[in-house]
C-alpha cells in the first residue's frame, strides 16, 4: 500500500499527466489530477502571459481611459460607426438616460471582474483564468463604445459642448446632465439645485414617500464633485480650485466655532456609537473633516450647475437667464462668469 502511494506522489511531483492504474482510491487519483493540472496551468504560456501582463501594467492599465484600443485585435468588438454617432446626436432624453445607466452598470461589472483578476494574480496557487481577463477587457470596450456615443450626444448640444471643455467633466457626466435636466423647466439655478437634491431646505425622504429630488441626478452630481476634487491640482482646472478655496474658508469658520450650533443639532438628532470619530468632533462643537469636505464639494458643484443653467438657457432661448432671487430681489453678491463661455457665441476651452 505504501509503495503505491509513493508511486502516486512521485507521479504528481514529476508533473506527469498519466495516473498509475495501481492508484489505490478515486480520491487519490483525483488529488493527483488536480495537483498536476494546477502545475500545468501555472507553467502554461497563457497563464505566464497573463501574470506578466498584469505585473507590467498591461492588465492593470485597464483602469485607464485610453487602455482598450490596444486590445481590440485580441478581443474584437464592433467599432462605433458614423451612422451610430449621427443617431446618438439625436437621442431623446429617455434613451440618453438609459445609455448613461447602462454605462455605469457595465462599469460596476468591469470593476468586479478586474478585482477578481487582481486577486487571482496575487494567488500563486491559482493562476489567472483567461476568461476573467476576457470579461474585464470586453466590458471595458463596451464602456468606451457607450462613452463615445454619449460624447457625440453631448457635443451636439450647446451646453454639452461647453461642459466637455470643463476640466473634470467627461462625455458621460456631460451627457448625464443633458439626459436628466430639462432647461425649459429650470429658469434659475435654484430649480436645478432642488431637482438634484442640493437644496438644504428640502426635508429628508421618509420611507414610503416619494422623493422631492431625482436620485440619479443627485448621484451624478456627487460624481461631478468627486471629479472636481481629483482634478484640483491641474493647471487648467476651475471648479477644483473653487473646492479648495471653499474648503479652506469652511475650515477656518469651523475652528472659530461658527458651526457649533449645527454640530449640537446633529449630535442630538442621531444615536451615535461611543467609538465614532465624528461624534468626538460634534461634542467639541466642530464639524468633522468629512463634513467640511462635503460642504466644500457641494459648493463647487452648485456653482458649476449655476453656470450650466446659464449656458443651457442661452443655448435654448438666445438670451441671458433670469437673475436668481438673491441677486435680482435681495441684491446679494454678484454673478460669477461661466468659464470658457461668451454669451455672443459658442466657445469651449481646453479639456
Amino acid at each position: 500500500m505504501s509503495s503505491k502511494r509513493a508511486s502516486v506522489q512521485e507521479s504528481a511531483i514529476s508533473g506527469e499527466r498519466a495516473i498509475p492504474e495501481e492508484s489505490t482510491t478515486r480520491k487519490e487519483r483525483a488529488s493527483v489530477q488536480e495537483s498536476t493540472s494546477r502545475k500545468e496551468r501555472a507553467r502554461s504560456p497563457e497563464s505566464t502571459k497573463t501574470r506578466r501582463a498584469y505585473n507590467t501594467g498591461e492588465v492593470k492599465c485597464m483602469n485607464d481611459q485610453e487602455s482598450i484600443d490596444s486590445n481590440d485585435q485580441e478581443y474584437i468588438l464592433p467599432k462605433v460607426t458614423k451612422e451610430l454617432r449621427q443617431e446618438a446626436q439625436k437621442l431623446p432624453q429617455e434613451q440618453a438616460r438609459y445609455l448613461v445607466d447602462a454605462y455605469y452598470q457595465l462599469q460596476r461589472y468591469r470593476i468586479a471582474a478586474e478585482n477578481q483578476l487582481r486577486m487571482e494574480v496575487q494567488d500563486t496557487d491559482h493562476p489567472p483564468v483567461e476568461i476573467i481577463t476576457w470579461l474585464a477587457t470586453n466590458t471595458r470596450q463596451f464602456e468606451n463604445r457607450i462613452k463615445s456615443l454619449l460624447g457625440a450626444y453631448a457635443d451636439n448640444s450647446g451646453v454639452g459642448h461647453w461642459s466637455l471643455g470643463i476640466c473634470g467633466i467627461g462625455p458621460v457626466l456631460a451627457a448625464g446632465l443633458l439626459a436628466h435636466i430639462d432647461i425649459r423647466k429650470a429658469p434659475t439655478a435654484g430649480h436645478i439645485w432642488r431637482f438634484a437634491g442640493l437644496d438644504p431646505t428640502q426635508p429628508p425622504a421618509k420611507k414610503g414617500e416619494k422623493r422631492s429630488w431625482n436620485a440619479r441626478l443627485k448621484t451624478l452630481c456627487w460624481k461631478i464633485g468627486e471629479s472636481f476634487v481629483k482634478v484640483s491640482g491641474r493647471e487648467q482646472d476651475v471648479y477644483g480650485k473653487v473646492y479648495q478655496g471653499r474648503k479652506a474658508w469652511e475650515e477656518e469658520r469651523n475652528l472659530a466655532g461658527e458651526y457649533a450650533d449645527q454640530a449640537a443639532a446633529i449630535l442630538q438628532a442621531k444615536n451615535w456609537r461611543a467609538d465614532t470619530k465624528a461624534k468626538g468632533f460634534y461634542e467639541q462643537g466642530l464639524l468633522p473633516p468629512d463634513h467640511i469636505h462635503a460642504r466644500a464639494k457641494r459648493y463647487a458643484v452648485k456653482l458649476f450647475l449655476s453656470h450650466w443653467q446659464e449656458v443651457a438657457w442661452y443655448a435654448e432661448y438666445g438670451e441671458r437667464a433670469p437673475a436668481p432671487y438673491p441677486i435680482a430681489v435681495l441684491a446679494h453678491g454678484h454673478r460669477i462668469q461661466a468659464p470658457n463661455w461668451s454669451f455672443g457665441g459658442r466657445e469651449r476651452g481646453a479639456s
